[in-house]
């Protein structure tokens, strides 16, 4: 069973409430204009405009419910130090029989970029790492094959 709640950062949370409220005002605006002018070109069954400006506001109003709804059920992370892997977490890990380490930091699948090193929650690894210890183990599977890792350090 999946976690109905969105784990967002303070910044990350801001950002969105920010995005939302430019998509009622602007956003909405900017599509109903784009409706009257379609309207104005006559025959609606065949205006491309017309459905073109149907289409983005469809999805103007998609991202609203989808921000509406991820902003209600948003629980802040504190950053924070911690003997067990949580969200808000930073931690490195060590695949096993590797030498190098690598680190994530432990987010909510809307803030997750693996460029950034920033690892949802809601991911296989992100799962596994919740509540180990430094030092512990935990096995993911992946693609090519079942991954052993080292929990090395957690901030």
């Amino acid at each position: 069973m999946s976690d109905p709640r969105e784990y967002l950062t303070k910044e990350k949370y801001d950002e969105l409430k920010k995005e939302l409220e430019q998509l009622k005002t602007e956003g909405r605006k900017k599509v109903a204009e784009s409706l009257e002018y379609a309207k104005s070109l006559g025959d609606l069954s065949e205006n491309a405009e017309y459905q073109e400006a149907r289409e983005m506001q469809a999805n103007i109003e998609d991202r609203i419910k989808k921000l509406e709804a991820m902003l209600q059920s948003a629980v802040i992370m504190k950053m924070h130090h911690t003997e067990m892997v949580d969200i808000g977490s930073t931690v490195s890990i060590l695949p096993l029989g590797a030498t190098v380490k690598v680190t994530y930091k432990i987010v909510g699948s809307e803030e997750a970029d693996l460029g950034q090193r920033k690892l949802s929650i809601n991911s296989p690894l992100g799962r596994g790492l919740l509540g180990k210890k430094k030092g512990e183990n935990l096995t993911v599977k992946t693609p090519g094959g079942a991954v052993t890792y080292t929990v090395a350090h957690i901030e």
